[in-house]
């Protein structure tokens, strides 16, 4: 890692530097927009609920009312809309991403659409929540168009990233929000903690502070190993031998987390629904409900919240991510097979069968770092903006290894066409 950054400063991988230089440029650029606020507004003071997750991947932007208040959210709703029309539900998306380059071009171009309708429709139910009844239509209109444009330009930005900086421009957005409200939420526990009192509850409160931030690293590095642990099945080819002088054994690895971050997005997302329409519709029957028996801070929401997540990573990692028919079929035709096991439907049946244990595995990985700070926020006096794992740091995680590894790689790239060269 340390070889890599020296070798980003060499005079010869100027050009990665400049990469790397203007993706921290556009995010300096985002940064100030978050605290740039809609005309007309104020800071958001009631709690957020289940849209405080919304306000951590948009680096507070929400509780400012900013014009970034709805983040990149329409888009990745419209992504995962247009991933699941893809599982043979709606035939023309289906095709579209059998069609190779120009398929993706279409459907790329399906999803930006879909999600400014999205972001128009979420900032008119959110300008509908926040500015009460006191405002005139043309004052919903207003933020409704800002909050829209204000979504649409950090597509831009996140294309700048894709285009001319380094790793995935929307990705990269959604960390550098959940990092910028990393100090606050710092600032706010070692408030927590650290009471103004004698010197011995004052050493007490920093001791607890101590162990707060011990506690919040290994869950870092806990996440770093299941994010890098993989499954690997040895792969055998009728046109080569493992024992050739210099060959090497062939497998195909699983991921034990295929699904990543999704399934958890689309659990909360959809236990948000109901919340969001009681917020729009103002029924204090239906809110009642939803905060007594549907929100995932009590048992019966958190229980349909864990069941939620593990319905969607088998469903993301067997439908849209991995599937044992297709890797069965292609192992096939590459004259491939998995040793001690026969081509064709035993291949497929232990594939399924290996998959199924990873995912399942995954699942509770997910449930463990989504469920904490849920049980800490409720058997703990710490305040809702500081989290204890949780979706953001997965994320941060997910996509900071993403973009370590896209640099090394141009770096091992360049290295070796310079050895070429010689």
């Amino acid at each position: 890692m340390f070889k890599s950054i020296k070798q980003i400063f060499s005079a010869r991988n100027k050009d990665i530097r400049n990469k790397i230089l203007f993706t921290l440029l556009i995010l300096f650029i985002y940064k100030l927009g978050t605290a740039v606020r809609v005309p007309g507004t104020e800071n958001i003071t009631q709690d957020l609920g289940f849209l405080e997750l919304l306000n951590v991947m948009g680096g507070g932007s929400l509780r400012n009312f900013s014009i970034f208040a709805l983040g990149v959210t329409p888009y990745i709703s419209a992504s995962i809309i247009v991933q699941l029309l893809q599982m043979d539900i709606v035939p023309y998306f289906s095709n579209l991403a059998k069609e190779g380059h120009t398929g993706r071009v279409k459907l790329n171009k399906i999803t930006r659409y879909l999600g400014i309708a999205l972001a128009f429709l979420q900032g008119l139910v959110m300008s509908f929540s926040f500015l009460g009844e006191g405002a005139t239509s043309i004052e919903y209109l207003r933020t409704t168009l800002i909050l829209t444009a204000g979504t649409c330009f950090l597509l831009w930005l996140g294309d700048q990233i894709t285009r001319k900086g380094v790793g995935n421009g929307i990705s990269m957005l959604i960390m550098a929000g959940i990092l910028i409200s990393t100090p606050s939420m710092m600032v706010d526990a070692f408030g927590s903690f650290v009471v103004s009192g004698t010197t011995q509850e004052v050493a007490l409160g920093v001791t607890k502070f101590i162990l707060f931030l011990l506690v919040y690293i290994a869950i870092i590095i806990g996440v770093v190993f299941i994010e890098k642990s993989e499954r690997r099945i040895p792969i055998q080819y009728s046109n080569k031998t493992t024992s050739a002088y210099g060959a090497k054994q062939s497998y195909i690895p699983f991921k034990l987390n295929s699904a990543g971050v999704m399934p958890v997005i689309f659990a909360s997302s959809l236990i948000s629904i109901p919340s969001l329409i009681g917020a729009f519709i103002k029924n204090d029957s239906f809110s009642l409900f939803v905060n007594s028996y549907i929100n995932y801070n009590t048992v019966t929401g958190f229980i349909l919240y864990v069941l939620l997540i593990i319905l969607f990573t088998y469903l993301y990692t067997f439908m849209a991510g991995l599937k044992p028919k297709e890797l069965s079929e292609n192992l096939n035709k590459q004259g491939g097979y998995i040793p001690g096991i026969r081509p064709g439907g035993e291949t497929k049946k232990y594939i399924s069968k290996v998959l199924s244990r990873t995912t399942f595995l995954g699942a509770l990985f997910l449930i463990v770092i989504a469920g904490l700070p849920i049980i800490v926020s409720n058997i703990s006096s710490l305040p809702t903006s500081v989290t204890v794992g949780g979706t953001g740091l997965l994320i941060v995680v997910g996509v900071a290894l993403e973009t370590y590894n896209q640099i090394e790689s141009r770096l091992s790239a360049r290295k070796y066409e310079r050895g070429y060269r010689r």
